[in-house]
């Protein structure tokens, strides 16, 4: 049994939409303009944009959203054109959406639905199926109302479920939340399981990349990690986290992580039922925010992804920001704003490599800023140890000697807690505290 109505729009046989959205006094861009990213949805999710509305108003209106006047403009556009549904650039409430389609004739989708509908298409794992059917459940409950077409048939007689005269729309929402109650409790199962995976991670230095939808991380974990992941010029092409080894110049290893995109207005629920994938960017050392270099709203979309952060609560993990796509632009004055943001900020180009070696050169600034230098001495018979120390830590000098190798090494103290259990010791009369000493070439 389906608790929604479906819209079936494909890239065959797209079904035509009009956009619509309230913009705030004063704001002088055109509809298409105010509603390019709204576009950019309905685009990605199979629909065809034959026109869009906005109306300039400081609140919705609580019954119908737009006002009168733009609600019999947009009334008398769908009967002209024959559109099959409209989409607003808001979360509509449930009142407003059974309003609206009453007035308008066609189905209404609001922008939480619209991404909804992306999510669904896109998940292709067991886990990101489970997570988008818990935000789409938690979406519909309050809705049902609108969703259903049978709603005031009632389920009665003998042996029938619920008892006589019991409505079926109480049946539906008792199914609903007995299928979110199950889907949340295996999902809190993959949690705790996803939790203690990153967790055994924790020796090795490791960064998510995080960003705004369509900003290029998959492009930039295929550049760094030589890895052929799918990235599209769509949005939310990924939304599963894929975690890569990254190989340092040096030799040292750490892992990067793609994980989901943001968006502005992001469903509240599909930020709770993806806490999971998102564990990644929560237990990272380090966070690489990807931004758009190139979009004109650049500035507001790392405002989005600063806002997701903390409601995630990453808001106090270390970051660089990659302005990624200074290819595309001719006049790179426009990248002031950027860099006036705060933190640290690389300019790079995911796609030609411009600006990798500068990010590698920021990375080895912030390993040397964070992590602790101090010499071991790892014995000939722990010759194995050698490997795993390059590919953990940052060399900066070795020198042989008949008991074994002396090693000056940048280094976590998780990684060196793990090296010293496995054969290396300290020389004598030297501890554990981080030492004021300047990273030296390596001899």
């Amino acid at each position: 049994m389906s608790t929604e109505r479906r819209i079936h729009s494909t890239k065959a046989d797209p079904i035509e939409v009009i956009l619509f959205g309230i913009v705030p006094h004063g704001e002088s861009r055109t509809p298409p303009e105010a509603l390019r990213e709204l576009a950019e949805l309905a685009d990605t999710g199979e629909f065809l944009v034959s026109g869009c509305i906005t109306q300039h108003r400081r609140h919705p209106d609580p019954n119908y959203y737009l006002g009168r006047g733009k609600l019999d403009e947009l009334t008398e556009i769908v009967e002209q054109t024959k559109v099959g549904a409209v989409i607003c650039d808001d979360s509509l409430s449930p009142a407003q959406g059974r309003n609206l389609e009453k007035l308008v004739k066609v189905p209404v989708l609001d922008r939480s639905e619209l991404i909804l509908h992306i999510f669904d298409y896109h998940a292709k794992t067991p886990q990101a199926k489970m997570q988008v059917e818990l935000a789409r459940l938690q979406y519909q409950l309050p809705r049902l109302k609108r969703m259903w077409t049978h709603l005031e048939r009632q389920r009665g007689g003998i042996g029938l479920r619920g008892g006589a005269g019991e409505k079926q729309i109480d049946v539906d929402r008792s199914e609903l939340r007995t299928r979110i109650a199950a889907i949340s409790k295996k999902l809190k199962g993959i949690e705790g399981r996803k939790a203690r995976e990153v967790g055994a991670r924790g020796e090795n230095f490791s960064i998510a990349l995080v960003g705004y939808t369509n900003a290029g991380k998959s492009t930039l974990m295929n550049r760094l990690t030589s890895s052929n992941l799918l990235a599209e010029d769509r949005l939310f092409s990924t939304l599963d986290t894929r975690t890569r080894p990254w190989r340092l110049p040096g030799g040292r290893v750490v892992l990067l992580s793609d994980t989901v995109g943001f968006i502005r207005k992001l469903p509240h629920q599909l930020v709770a039922s993806f806490h999971a994938t998102l564990e990644e960017a929560l237990n990272a050392n380090l966070l690489f925010v990807l931004l758009d270099s190139s979009s004109p709203e650049a500035i507001e979309e790392l405002h989005t992804v600063e806002e997701v952060l903390e409601e995630l609560g990453a808001g106090e993990i270390p970051r660089i920001y990659l302005l990624n796509k200074v290819d595309r632009l001719e006049d790179r004055s426009h990248l002031a704003p950027l860099y006036a943001y705060g933190g640290q900020a690389v300019a790079i180009s995911a796609s030609s490599g411009e600006g990798v070696y500068e990010l590698q050169e920021a990375l080895k600034a912030f390993l040397a800023n964070s992590e602790q230098v101090v010499t071991v001495l790892v014995p000939h018979v722990a010759a194995k140890l050698y490997s795993e120390i390059r590919k953990s830590s940052t060399v900066l000098s070795e020198f042989y000697t008949e008991s074994g190798c002396l090693m000056e090494l940048q280094v976590s103290p998780s990684m060196l807690g793990r090296i010293l259990s496995q054969g290396a010791h300290l020389p004598a009369g030297q501890d554990l505290i981080e030492r004021e000493s300047k990273p030296r070439k390596q001899s």
